[in-house]
């Protein structure tokens, strides 16, 4: 009895409202602290921004990317002018740092959900540089001394980089593990040898490659280092729809995941395939064959056809007429089959109806550069230039007109362009009547040779033989001989 009435005190005890004290914040309170923290942060920045900007006007951005981070960021430019490849100094998500714009100037129409926007601080100078500099061989520095203590404690993790954040008073140590690590020691040691805030964070093997950046197989820069911003989520189907082969030797990338490239292009080829048959599709062409699809060629547009007479032909796509149902019967053998794949049917017709498309397109982009620069002009001369634009087109307009009515007016147009025309430019025109009077002068001596040439010989002509042979030349010569005498 007197044990069950201790454990029932101890139980009343256990429910009695505590006296309010100091709590030790956990590591989940500490983080949500944080986050508060800074989404009040970004609050106060929307509600200072609110009245700057107003919906639907136009802003022209730049992104800009920091060393060590797997994204750019983008960065209003106002009416400043930056170059591709420049550094500059801006506010990332990690502090004021030295990064490099990452693309080209581009306008954008406003949003709320734009907020906050930031902007650049100012183009990096030389001092700013070699701060950078120092940092990276700080960087370095902290590198080594973590490597050393993850040899010590044999922890199965490879670190990638590190990073000073908040004006050096913090280190991110960046790494990646196949599974879950415990490297509590670890952050101990590192606090007492390097007497800083330390935090690290594991990583997947792509943010790595992003991170640290490298050249790829096919010798550019990385994709996910250089301009994409959402990188991952590749699948084998992918490259089935692209008809690669399946060797994974050629398909990973350096960080030893399927590469990049197969998802943005990915698209391309999902179009190029629906505008082409099925595979193993019965189709009809526009010649008559019928027969078997055999093999798509995607970027070219075109496919191989398998005939009832077991010929492999090449086609276009706008070559199919029709396709032919479950009830068709293909023959399930051949004696012999030949291929004819060099000859591909309907490609000149192809290649016109491209040539004809692109230059649609030349013209479209034309006019709308035209009249892009015509607003511009407006907006800088304003009435003045529209009067001037106004003027040449009915001067146009006049010449045309007065060139169609005849030869007159068509020398009437020569004189008024001569003598409107630059000092330069008519003295080309004098040198080249000259050059021409002079070829007409010898044209008109080398014509008069011939006719005395002609007086002197009347029966040249008559000398020559049937099959339209030269002189006798014995005959010749005894009728110089009888002049001179």
């Amino acid at each position: 009895m007197s044990e069950n009435n201790q454990n029932n005190q101890s139980n009343q005890d256990n429910k009695k409202p505590r006296k309010q004290g100091f709590v030790i914040p956990t590591d989940n309170e500490a983080v949500r602290e944080r986050k508060k923290r800074q989404e009040k942060k970004l609050q106060e920045e929307i509600e200072k921004q609110q009245d700057k900007f107003e919906d639907g006007q136009i802003l022209s951005f730049v992104r800009v990317r920091f060393p060590g981070h797997a994204h750019s960021f983008p960065f209003l430019t106002g009416n400043r002018t930056f170059m591709y490849g420049q550094k500059v100094v801006a506010m990332s998500d990690r502090g004021v740092a030295v990064g490099y714009i990452n693309s080209f100037p581009y306008e954008v129409e406003f949003d709320p959900s734009m907020l906050p926007i930031k902007s650049i601080n100012k183009i990096a100078t030389e001092e700013d540089i070699q701060k950078d500099l120092e940092l990276y061989r700080k960087q370095k520095e902290t590198e080594t001394v973590c490597l050393r203590l993850i040899e010590k404690h044999n922890l199965d993790m490879n670190l990638t980089h590190v990073e000073f954040t908040q004006f050096g008073k913090k280190v991110v140590f960046y790494f990646t593990a196949p599974a879950r690590v415990d490297f509590r020691n670890l952050v101990k040691d590192l606090v007492g040898d390097l007497k800083l805030r330390i935090e690290l964070r594991q990583i997947s093997v792509r943010d790595r490659s992003a991170a640290i950046g490298g050249i790829g197989p096919c010798g550019r820069l990385l994709c996910c280092s250089s301009f994409l911003d959402k990188y991952g989520a590749v699948n084998i189907k992918m490259a089935k729809n692209q008809n690669l082969t399946l060797t994974f030797s050629k398909l990973n990338g350096v960080c030893g995941q399927l590469k990049c490239c197969l998802q943005y292009e990915n698209d391309v080829y999902y179009q190029r395939r629906k505008s082409l048959p099925e595979e193993q599709a019965m189709i009809e062409t526009y010649t008559g064959d019928k027969g078997k699809v055999i093999r798509l060629h995607l970027l070219n547009e075109q496919f191989d056809l398998l005939t009832d007479r077991g010929k492999i032909k090449r086609f276009t796509r706008d070559q199919v007429k029709q396709s032919l149902g479950a009830n068709y019967k293909f023959p399930h053998r051949f004696d012999h089959i030949s291929d004819e794949t060099s000859n591909i049917i309907g490609l000149a017709e192809f290649e016109a109806n491209a040539a004809r498309k692109f230059e649609r397109d030349i013209e479209r982009l034309k006019k709308k550069d035209s009249q892009f620069v015509n607003n511009v002009f407006k907006s800088l001369f304003g009435e003045e230039y529209e009067s001037q634009v106004e003027e040449k087109e009915e001067a146009i307009s006049k010449e045309a007109k007065t060139e169609n009515k005849g030869p007159e007016a068509k020398e009437n147009i020569k004189e008024v362009k001569e003598e409107n025309q630059p000092p330069q430019e008519s003295q080309h025109k004098q040198e080249a009547q000259a050059s021409e009077s002079k070829d007409n002068t010898q044209l008109a001596t080398s014509d008069n040779n011939e006719s005395q040439i002609k007086k002197n010989y009347p029966n040249k002509n008559k000398g020559k033989n049937k099959s339209g042979g030269n002189f006798n030349k014995k005959r010749f010569n005894k009728n110089k001989k009888r002049k001179k005498n």
